[in-house]
């Protein structure tokens, strides 16, 4: 097991360039496979998720070659409908070859997906999204068999604005003959991000970042050179490390026009951030001040990958502030563990009642999913003392090199192993 080990107290100053993002990379990695024309996917994020997502494609027989943060994608000797049971079980996204799988072959076997423990997150509207597309679906056992001999283009009606199902018929749908439209869409940048990416391939996908999107089906695929859209999260998080530690940081790369959500709430607590073209600087006040109420929404309202980070932050803001965390039931685990360094955090259900307190105490922390792990790291730039941040590699789904991007801003912070 690696922890992260983090000495508190330090202001943080500097420059960062923002990482290609983890939502747009994974989808994209799995619609590489409805071609069998090479793909190079520049300025990809060397981490944990998408390292897993590549090691699903080779054993799917696909050829895969990392260079830096250049992925080169064959899959022309692609050779199996299943899906590898280990690595999938690793991976919540590996759903997302679904779609792409059925595109190539007509059918698929995949098992349920793994990831973070943050709530139920059920595929069914996945699985409805597909049925409405003419796909057989069969589960047992812990295993989703589709057969899509008869698929066929259609009206696609989601109860809900899931990201993943709006991005699993896209990527059906693509090439079946005639148009599809999926109502009730999800309007999130990484599915504009998708669309482009299949659009370069030739694809004709309209409307995305809407709640209606058109899919009319193509022949076939070529191949493309791409390059995902910058990480918001990762941004995001960056951004709240300088406001914790009353820092002055400045990101580079930056998806500035689908961040006004999270800008907005950090402005509400006394940060000055100034927006430019692809640029985000912030000055931090030399202590927070507690917004009354964040809700997490589908896009564009403010999103729940960023409700644990900004959590951390209201526990040291001076004042009281509420979260409701309206898109899953179950992320506020890394609640108890602020409390344990001092925070006060009262949990009933999906919210969470902050009272801020000036500082915080160093203690052995345990991150429980990607973005929990991130906040207990936030908190512990701020807190007095040392923080050991247990199962590291929770982290690493997500953010290439925390601790070394965290070091470069004047972080005291390393990783070392534990038994």
């Amino acid at each position: 097991m690696e922890s992260l080990v983090i000495g508190g107290g330090r202001r943080l100053e500097g420059t960062l360039r923002v990482d290609g993002a983890k939502n747009a990379a994974l989808p994209i990695l799995a619609a590489s496979v409805l071609t069998q024309e090479e793909v190079l996917l520049e300025g990809m994020p060397d981490i944990l998720d998408v390292r897993r997502m590549t090691d699903i494609l080779s054993m799917l027989g696909c050829g895969v070659d990392w260079n830096d943060h250049r992925v080169r994608i064959t899959a022309s000797g692609m050779n199996s409908s299943e899906m590898p049971d280990q690595l999938s079980k690793q991976i919540r996204s590996s759903i997302f070859l679904l779609g792409p799988i059925l595109s190539r072959f007509g059918r698929a076997t995949v098992t349920y997906p793994g990831g973070c423990e943050i709530g139920l997150r059920p595929i069914d509207l996945h699985l409805s999204g597909l049925r409405a597309l003419g796909v057989e679906i069969s589960e047992e056992g812990g295993v989703i068999r589709c057969d899509g001999r008869s698929m066929r283009a259609g009206e696609v009606h989601l109860d809900y604005p899931s990201v993943g199902a709006t991005e699993n018929v896209i990527m059906a749908a693509v090439c079946l003959r005639g148009t599809t439209v999926i109502h009730n869409a999800a309007r999130e940048p990484e599915i504009v991000d998708l669309a482009r990416f299949i659009c370069a391939m030739g694809g004709r996908v309209y409307g995305a970042g809407s709640a209606n999107v058109t899919v009319e089906g193509v022949g076939q695929l070529h191949g493309a050179v791409y390059t995902p859209m910058p990480d918001r999260i990762v941004a995001g998080t960056l951004l709240c490390a300088g406001a914790i530690t009353g820092g002055e940081i400045e990101l580079t790369d930056a998806p500035v026009t689908q961040m006004h959500a999270v800008c907005a709430k950090l402005r509400e607590m006394g940060c000055d951030l100034r927006e430019e073209e692809r640029r985000l600087i912030l000055r931090a006040p030399e202590r927070l001040t507690a917004f009354p109420m964040l809700q997490t929404q589908p896009h564009p309202g403010f999103p729940t990958d960023m409700q644990a980070q900004m959590l951390a932050l209201l526990s040291v803001s001076e004042g009281t502030g509420v979260i409701v965390e309206n898109v899953f039931e179950n992320r506020f685990t890394h609640a108890g563990d602020l409390n344990r360094m001092g925070a006060r955090i009262l949990c009933a259900g999906r919210t969470a009642i902050v009272r801020g307190t000036e500082t915080l105490s160093g203690a052995r922390v345990t991150a429980r999913d990607l973005r929990g792990g991130a906040a207990l790291v936030l908190a512990g730039l701020k807190a007095q003392g040392e923080t050991v941040v247990e199962h590291a590699a929770l982290i690493d789904r997500g953010y290439e090199r925390f601790e070394a991007r965290l070091a470069s801003l004047g972080a005291k912070i390393t990783r070392r192993m534990e038994t």
